[in-house]
């Protein structure tokens, strides 16, 4: 099953942490109200998943009992041996993200901090495939920086991940973070947290989430275009994890039209939405839905673009993409080549480029 030739870049793999993990990179007095007063984070889904392993694989829970995607060389072996990966992008599991916790922000910047101090110790520096996310509490704008100034400079943090729920970060109070991102190569990772709809209320059903899940991409995708973002951060990019990205083209048109006529609100925008939106931003496949190869390649012509969409699996979870069944048979070499790993590794400064021989 394995590809050589396929130079897979996965930009959204998910390594998992257990609280108890973390306690030796967490200072007091954190430490001790996970140790001593069985301190957990907020946990809001309401939803009984439609997998027998909660949100994950079944078959990629860990032969011992732990859970999916929480033991490096079972991960290696399932995903990055079997598949061929070149590389992958971790995206975490650390839920919610400490940018989404309510209030204690001192708390969730200790989280962020030792959790970006386990994924380097146990997975960055024991897998040269593997890239990281640097966490944050991105509440704490001023917090959030030091962090980034701490490790963001490491050679294998390729972006700093931001959860989509009920925040707009396109406000310039979080503008600080992007101004440090510009400074060390990182680029933005926006994926969606709980609750990511409804503007912080829960549908009745798992299947309205689920469906819905593009709009709140769409919702932080405009946001950021038209707060002047990428007018103010020009080398800052963005990629949209887990949300597909067949809504592009109609996001496109409606932001196109509505800055036609209501240009006047939001001067700052020199430039149409669609060319800030192919020139900065990126969309991972997953989930894709089942299309045509005729279907497929006409998103991309109304997008205008075949160069602003990563392929990604999502592993461990239950609605994990395989890049030999998501995409429809009969695609050709170079957009194959792009999808899988060129638009990856030309949204990512920091990653190797691909040798002239390969």
């Amino acid at each position: 099953m394995t590809n050589p030739k396929l130079h897979l870049i996965d930009t959204d793999i998910h390594e998992r942490v257990q609280y108890s993990q973390l306690l030796p990179y967490l200072p007091q007095p954190y430490r001790r109200y996970i140790e001593d007063c069985s301190w957990i984070q907020e946990k809001h889904m309401p939803f009984t998943q439609p997998a027998v392993a909660g949100v994950d694989r079944a078959d990629a829970v860990v032969p011992d009992g732990r859970p999916a995607g929480s033991d490096l060389p079972f991960m290696q072996s399932q995903l990055l041996d079997e598949i061929g990966h070149e590389f992958g992008i971790l995206t975490g599991a650390l839920d919610p993200s400490p940018s989404s916790m309510h209030g204690w922000y001192e708390m969730a910047t200790a989280l962020a901090s030792a959790y970006n101090d386990w994924q380097i110790e146990h997975w960055l520096e024991k897998d040269e495939r593997l890239y990281g996310s640097v966490h944050i509490a991105a509440q704490d704008p001023q917090g959030a920086v030091k962090e980034i100034e701490r490790v963001g400079s490491h050679k294998k943090m390729v972006q700093i991940l931001l959860p989509i729920d009920d925040k707009l970060w396109g406000d310039p109070y979080y503008h600080p973070i992007f101004e440090a991102a510009e400074k060390h190569d990182l680029m933005i990772g926006m994926h969606h947290n709980e609750p990511p709809v409804h503007y912080g209320k829960w549908p009745r059903y798992f299947i309205e989430w689920h469906t819905l899940i593009p709009v709140a991409h769409m919702t932080m995708v405009t946001n950021m275009v038209f707060n002047g973002v990428f007018e103010k951060f020009p080398k800052l990019k963005m990629m949209m994890i887990e949300g597909g990205f067949t809504y592009v083209p109609f996001l496109m048109r409606k932001m196109d039209q509505q800055y036609r006529d209501l240009r006047h609100e939001v001067p700052w925008i020199k430039r149409m939405p669609s060319d800030i939106i192919r020139k900065h931003i990126c969309f991972t496949t997953q989930p894709l839905e089942e299309m045509t190869k005729k279907e497929f390649l006409q998103t991309f012509e109304h997008m205008g673009t075949d160069e602003i969409v990563s392929f990604s699996t999502d592993y461990p979870h239950w609605d994990y993409d395989s890049p030999y069944e998501a995409l429809p048979k009969g695609l050709d070499e170079g957009l194959q080549r792009k999808l899988f790993s060129e638009n990856a590794r030309n949204f990512y400064p920091k990653l190797p480029q691909l040798k002239e021989e390969e």
